[in-house]
Parts: C-alpha cells; structure tokens; sequence
C-alpha cells in the first residue's frame, strides 16, 4: 500500500495517536463534509434524468472501499440468467486498464484490467464490455452482442443510467468501517443513501455481529431482501489450467500465499479453513502489477519459510502468466459464490424483473 494511503486507513482506524492525528482528522473531517455534498450533489443531479436502456439492468457495487465479493456475485448472476435464456453483458469500468473501450472478445489483461478479464475468461459466451462510460457500453453490449441484460460490476456510484435491480454487497465483518466518508473514512457515500437497495448481500458473515447488522441495514432500507452467502473453495488449479488438485489433497501441507486483492483476510481465512499449513502470507496493494523481481522475492521468501508450493488466488493468476515461476510450484485458489440463506428468494427477484 503507498505510503499516503497506508497513512489515511491508520488514520481512519485509530492506530495513530497524538496531536499531530488529531488534527489530521480534524482536517479530513472537513474534506469528507465537502466530498459528501459533492457526492450528493452528482446524485441528485444524474438521477433527474437518467440514460434509460431499453433492457434490464442489475447493479453490483458496495458503499465502502476494498473487496467485498462483488466480483464472484457478477459471475454468480450472469451465469443464473444466461442458463434461464437471457443474454447477459457485464459492464465494468476496468481498473488500471489500457484501453478506453474494449470487449472480451478482443481483449487482454492490459487492456481490461484484472477483474474484467479474469470474469471474460470464466464466463465464456457472456460479453465483459470495459469502458469508463457506461453509457455507451451499454450501447455496445445492445447493439454488438444483443443483450437484454446489464450488469454493472461496481455499479453503486453508476447514477447516469437508470436501474430496475440495486444490489449491494457489504462485508459483515466491517460493514460501514468507521461510518464516515472518504477521505476521513471507508464510505464512498452516505450511509443513508442506501435506501435506494434493492437488495443486500452479506459475505463474510460474524453470527455474534449478524444481528445487530440486520438492524441497521433494516433501518436503513426498511423491506430490503437481506442474502446471506459465502465464499467456498472449489480446489486448486495449475496456473495453465492444465491440472486440477482437490482441496482436501493440500491438507496440513506447508503452503505460502500471497495475494493483492481488496479483502486479502478473506482468503487468508478460506486457506486456514481448508487446514493447510500456512507457512507464509503476503498481501500487496488490491490490483497489484507483479514483475519478475516481485515474484523472485515471493519464491525466494516462500522458500526460506519451508513452503512446498505457493498459492494465490484468481485475480492475481491472470497477471502471472507471462512470468517465470523457475519450476516452483504455484497453485490457485478456485472459488464460488454459496448463498447460504434467501437464496430461493434472491433468484426469484431475479427473474422476476423480467415479467415487470
């Protein structure tokens, strides 16, 4: 993490004391007051008349910074609405791409950015359109590819188009972070806008904390569908994609992991979970650029540490493919969306957009 953004979430957590903090809170404070009314103003102002495209649009976004599982619920509801005969396209903005407006079709990891291209390679036949307009990706996905169905990847902030499904992923285990917005806090607007949801959908679950979560979201969005869901490991898979390995073959096995993903916690706990012997774990900044050096580094610390084999997670894979691992093992991490509760519900809100 750069220094200045290691600086603000120490910040923004309490792990600095002292004069000098507080007046830096005080000073952020101020900022987020004036982001908030910007924020609000762009709102108010997109949302008078907002691009209506003629087909069905979901929206996927959360309220706050860092992962919470927006990507696997994307691949989770393209894949439900194309086996039940809909032409789904997914819009994404494409962080850290290199070209302005792409489709999977075509498209490469640099041109993409991560995310996008790591769904275009799961989710063979359904278009990932990138482009910082959504607007006139939605015309591409329409006119090139037929779609009948959007769905916005980060779509929360997308107030230019309008929308027949909001859905909102939130992390249970800091859903709001310290309740205040950016750059004295986590939230990217506020908290009370999300009345406009549709739907929450809760990763990461606490039971000691579920409740209480409830509550607020409920107040928050009084008659909202609340899903609960989590992220189960599939297996592991060479980096080719050539051989697949069962989960319970690496079981007290001693493993490195390294990730730059937005909730690196989140699979450092999936890993423990599936009882490997974690002998190293490295988190990089979310939409890390890996080079050879970093990865001679990882090898080389992976090494010292006992580690047999190294594992990462999807996200990272699809920038590793041109490096040299030197014959050291790499495996990756394979996950799926599981909703665990409203599940029934959920897809049935799903569908019926379709009979509005």
């Amino acid at each position: 993490m750069p220094k200045i953004q290691q600086f603000l979430y120490d910040l923004a957590t309490g792990k600095i004391s002292g004069a000098l903090a507080w007046f830096c809170r005080v000073i952020l404070y101020y900022l987020s007051l004036v982001y908030g009314l910007f924020v609000l103003g762009l709102m108010k102002f997109y949302q008078l008349r907002p691009f209506k495209t003629g087909c069905k649009v979901i929206s996927v976004g959360n309220i706050t910074l860092g992962g919470t599982g927006k990507t696997t619920l994307v691949e989770y509801i393209a894949r439900y609405l194309s086996e039940h005969g809909h032409k789904v396209a997914v819009l994404s903005r494409g962080y850290k791409k290199t070209s302005r407006d792409i489709s999977s079709v075509s498209g490469d990891i640099k041109q993409m950015g991560d995310e996008p291209y790591m769904l275009s390679c799961k989710l063979t036949g359904i278009p990932v359109i990138v482009g910082s307009n959504r607007i006139e990706s939605a015309k591409k996905a329409i006119k090139e590819f037929g779609a009948d169905t959007l769905i916005l990847d980060d779509g929360l902030q997308q107030w230019r188009l309008a929308k027949d499904l909001e859905i909102v992923t939130i992390d249970a285990t800091n859903p709001f972070g310290n309740s205040k917005l950016l750059p004295a806090g986590f939230l990217r607007q506020p908290l009370f806008t999300l009345q406009q949801a549709d739907v929450f959908l809760l990763t990461q679950l606490c039971p000691l904390e579920d409740a209480q979560l409830r509550v607020k979201l409920e107040e928050l969005s009084p008659g909202v569908l609340i899903v609960e869901s989590k992220h189960t490991a599939c297996g592991f898979r060479t980096l080719d994609n050539t051989l697949s390995v069962p989960v319970d073959s690496l079981r007290s096995k001693p493993l490195a992991a390294f990730c730059g993903i937005g909730n690196p916690e989140g699979f450092y706990n999936l890993l423990i979970s599936l009882g490997v012997d974690l002998k190293m774990f490295l988190k990089l900044e979310d939409h890390h650029s890996y080079s050879q050096a970093d990865l001679n580094l990882i090898i080389s610390a992976a090494k010292e540490k006992g580690a047999q084999m190294i594992v990462t997670t999807e996200k990272d894979a699809v920038k590793l493919m041109a490096l040299d691992f030197a014959g050291y093992p790499l495996l990756v991490l394979t996950v799926k969306l599981t909703i665990t509760k409203n599940e029934t519900e959920f897809n049935r809100r799903l569908l019926k957009l379709y009979s509005l």
